[in-house]
């Protein structure tokens, strides 16, 4: 069972509504990806408290119908 980029994107966007959100289909397959995640509500937080957030707004759909996300954080964009 894969899971649409967009349907990821929504959920981001849902728990993190300032959230600036790119993603990316690694394999072509809907259960390989690459997520950016911009967020100015990040600022103060280690990279794994961004990264739990991230895994929070997936609603555990993270291991199960999404296989793989690869994460990258931040406050800003460079």
């Amino acid at each position: 069972m894969a899971m649409e980029a967009a349907e990821i994107e929504a959920l981001i966007k849902a728990a993190i509504p300032d959230a600036v959100v790119e993603i990316r289909d690694l394999a072509g397959d809907g259960d390989h990806y690459a997520a950016t995640v911009i967020s100015p509500s990040f600022a103060g937080l280690s990279r794994v408290q961004q990264h739990q957030r991230v895994y929070a707004a997936l609603e555990g759909r993270m291991g199960g119908v999404l296989h793989a996300l690869a994460l990258t954080t931040g406050t800003q964009q460079d």
